[in-house]
């Protein structure tokens, strides 16, 4: 007979600013120790989340220790650098600050991997990873090829996170203790450059879903000719001809004007198989967007800050608040849905990992539908583009308040990434959201 474990509590969460870190760090440790007394609140979470802004990078090994010395019962850390860190509807942007989420999970449902710990393939340690919470280094060589090789190592071909973004040293978390993989205590817990995070196996509920911040000012083409990041050709038409005359500007008229036009439009690509060219709207979860970082005017070409070959499809976009704000609005209310009463496909027996996230038609088990009672949030992560965060949605804390007035008054710990991470891409511009559910 099935066997329903206990439901997941709620995370504790902690979040301060202060010029000291140890005055912050004191701040957040009161804050946790206050909501693990409660009942509602983990009361023994073996695993932390640490995000810090780039202002404690250079003692991101002594806060570590001294979190890590003062939580005894937390054998486990990820984490990494960002030069915003979020909690709640706060957003800490520019500034000395800190967010810790603390989670409850049996020991042999996640694992702790870093450049020291590689996560193994196939569950050659016993371990089969289902999904993973990733943090990369962005200065990496061929860091969009290392998350699609991690997202490959889990069964669902889904992993979220993003890069680290610092003024400083790009620093992540990764201490693996009770129960996950050995040769991880002698680096100290705090690297450089790579891949690292949490991978999780079946058994722990997820969703997940990215909101964009941007929109098509034209229609989607087909590249039919590229070399390198260069595009040369959309539908057979020279590239820059195409970007000129979907910003209605022209190089010869008033070169000013259309240099600056150019400036503030960005590239959305799509892989082959994606979606048919024409359309215009709004991007789905196929559409990384991507920085124009020249025009070739002997080739007729756009250079753009990724890779390119032909068969790709292209729109034009530029950031758009309104469509950012839909955008985020239609994630959460998503998510709200699934985790609403009625009958529920699930994934894998006792974990839901669902919606633009972790579909079906990514070769994930599948159940008969089952009558599942309301999940709660127990944890919500947020990664979103360092580009975005309050000012763009039209104050201080705009963004997150948009997230807490939709999921309610959940705990949430995340950072501004200089790139965000989901299903197996690198994005940027958006926003990746992936909340713990309550089985």
């Amino acid at each position: 007979p099935f066997l329903a474990r206990a439901p997941m509590k709620l995370c504790p969460t902690g979040h301060a600013t202060h010029p000291q870190w140890r005055m912050a760090a004191a701040l957040v440790l009161a804050q946790l120790r206050a909501q693990m007394a409660l009942p509602a609140y983990a009361q023994a979470p073996a695993l932390g989340l640490l995000y810090i802004t780039d202002h404690y990078a250079a003692q991101a090994q002594e806060l570590l220790d001294h979190l890590s010395a003062e939580l005894r019962e937390v054998t486990d850390w990820s984490g990494t650098v960002g030069v915003g860190v979020c909690a709640s509807n706060a957003e800490y942007f520019d500034e000395p600050a800190l967010a810790v989420m603390l989670v409850e999970l049996p020991c042999d449902q996640y694992r702790v991997f870093s450049g020291v710990a590689p996560l193994p393939r196939g569950g050659a340690s016993g371990f089969v990873a289902h999904t993973a919470l990733v943090h990369a280094d962005g200065h990496t060589p061929d860091v969009a090829g290392l998350i699609a090789e991690m997202a490959e190592r889990t069964t669902s071909g889904y992993v979220f996170g993003g890069l680290s973004a610092s003024r400083g040293a790009n620093v992540q978390f990764a201490v693996g203790g009770s129960g996950n993989l050995a040769g991880q205590g002698a680096a100290g817990g705090v690297f450089g450059g790579g891949l690292s995070g949490v991978a999780f196996s079946a058994d722990v509920a997820l969703l997940s879903r990215v909101t964009q911040g941007c929109q098509p000012v034209g229609p989607t083409h087909r590249i039919t000719a590229a070399k390198d990041n260069v595009v040369l050709q959309l539908d057979g038409e020279p590239a820059l001809d195409v970007l000129l005359h979907t910003l209605d500007v022209s190089l010869e008229g008033d070169p000013q004007q259309a240099v600056q036009r150019v400036r503030t439009t960005l590239a959305g690509l799509m892989d082959a198989d994606s979606a048919p060219a024409g359309r215009t709207g709004h991007f789905g979860t196929d559409t990384r967007v991507r920085h124009i970082i020249g025009l070739d005017g002997v080739r007729h070409g756009v250079a753009l800050a990724d890779m390119v070959e032909p068969g790709m499809r292209l729109a034009f976009c530029q950031r758009n608040v309104a469509a950012a704000r839909a955008d985020l609005m239609r994630i959460c209310a998503e998510i709200r849905e699934e985790l609403a009463p009625g009958e529920l496909d699930l994934l894998s027996q006792g974990g839901a990992l669902a919606g633009s996230g972790l579909e079906h038609a990514r070769g994930a088990p599948q159940g008969a539908p089952v009558t599942h009672p309301e999940r709660h949030i127990a944890g919500a992560l947020y990664v979103s583009c360092s580009g975005r965060g309050g000012p763009h949605f039209g104050g201080p804390g705009a963004e997150l308040q948009i997230v807490r007035h939709a999921l309610g008054d959940v705990p949430l710990v995340g950072f501004f990434a200089g790139g965000e991470i989901a299903h197996q891409h690198l994005y940027g511009y958006t926003g990746v959201l992936t909340v713990f559910c309550s089985n």
